[in-house]
């Protein structure tokens, strides 16, 4: 992780659904995390679980028995109030889970890996599935950040986050040393578009943690040379990629 500081994800928490939609690209990704995961009907545990709008929709797309949890208290509060009461809430970290060895079938993490310690949380995502167990992930593939909508704006954001990222090799390594030594991955690529109100509302309400790793300098002058120049559609390419490690070889 980067150590230009922590993101304050309870800062964001109240408007995080509303700055970052579930959109078709979500819904693609997830298909695929579902289909490579063989999520369907299973025990998981979604960690970093944010407002709970991954475990929601296992449990309603892929008929999921679901457990959440996050570090913010601020998003496990939003969570609990939001969620259906058969998904249990939790708030702690995800390199000390709070779960007895093996009692999942499968781990998902969705857009979260950058921000732990992997070396801590991926042997406890091991720790706490089957012999037979997966952990599913969604998450940037690096070729995402070369053309990010943000970039012209705001230039530190590509350096920033292709540190905190990790590449495929750089995890399928951590996830044979934690313990899930096969490893597939999948590229999502998908294109769509933002209306410039849009575009401006997700950047004054910092959408993407991000944010909270640039200097005021460039968070002041990125914010006003977006709304001189922002067009009125813009193109929003992303490169997701789904990744599964397999506890069995």
């Amino acid at each position: 992780m980067t150590t230009a500081g922590a993101p304050d994800f309870g800062a964001r928490a109240a408007i995080y659904d509303t700055l970052r939609p579930t959109d078709a690209s979500w819904w693609e990704a997830f298909a695929h995390l579902v289909e490579r995961g063989d999520l369907r009907g299973r025990r998981i545990l979604d960690v970093g679980c944010g407002t709970g709008r991954l475990a929601e929709a296992l449990r309603s797309e892929a008929e999921a028995k679901v457990w959440a949890i996050d570090s913010s208290a601020q998003m496990v509060d939003i969570a609990r109030e939001t969620l259906p009461a058969d998904i249990g809430v939790r708030r702690g970290a995800a390199e000390r889970l709070p779960f007895r060895d093996g009692w999942f079938d499968r781990v998902t993490m969705s857009l979260v890996l950058h921000l732990l310690n992997r070396s801590d949380a991926l042997p406890e995502a091991r720790r706490v599935v089957q012999d037979d167990g997966r952990i599913a992930i969604s998450t940037f593939h690096p070729d995402h950040f070369d053309s990010y909508w943000l970039n012209p704006y705001f230039p530190s954001i590509r350096e920033i986050d292709l540190r905190r990222f990790p590449t495929p090799e750089t995890m399928q390594l951590e996830l044979a040393q934690a313990g899930f030594p096969r490893f597939e991955q999948q590229l999502v690529v998908t294109e769509g578009t933002l209306g410039r109100d849009d575009a401006l509302s997700r950047i004054r309400g910092r959408h993407i943690s991000t944010f909270d790793l640039l200097t005021p300098e460039e968070l002041a002058e990125g914010t006003a040379r977006a709304e001189r120049e922002l067009p009125d559609v813009v193109i929003q390419r992303l490169c997701r990629l789904v990744v599964v490690g397999h506890a069995r070889d």
